[in-house]
């Protein structure tokens, strides 16, 4: 897909994710670096149940404008949600979780993005 869909779809994915009060909302412009996807979008949660409302306004969200998630790693009971959406990936953590895998460490070479700047 395009650049132009995939940052519609980052923009999105963020904007559900804000609704739902996540935490430290991170973009990572991946396409220079790798061929999985355009976009990583990160979010933290406080406790599983925002966790699950975030996961869910996402899913919402990206469904009505006709994106569909190709798979979902996680549920209910996890700590990580991965949402992969072939052109972005949405990485959905506890804090615990998110200081332990440290996404944005393994890919500094990305390209940082605020939610505003989409």
């Amino acid at each position: 897909m395009s650049e132009n869909v995939s940052k519609e779809m980052a923009k999105l994915a963020c904007h559900a994710l804000s609704e739902k009060k996540a935490e430290d909302i991170q973009i990572i412009d991946i396409s220079g670096i790798s061929v999985i996807a355009d976009y990583f979008v990160i979010a933290s949660a406080a406790n599983a149940n925002q966790l699950q409302a975030m996961m869910d306004a996402v899913e919402e969200e990206l469904y009505k404008e006709g994106y569909k998630c190709a798979q979902t790693e996680g549920n209910q009971r996890s700590s990580w949600v991965l949402m992969d959406y072939k052109d972005i990936i949405v990485h959905l953590f506890s804090k615990e979780d998110r200081l332990f895998y440290d996404l944005e460490r393994i890919w500094q070479d990305g390209k940082f993005i605020s939610p505003e700047e989409l």
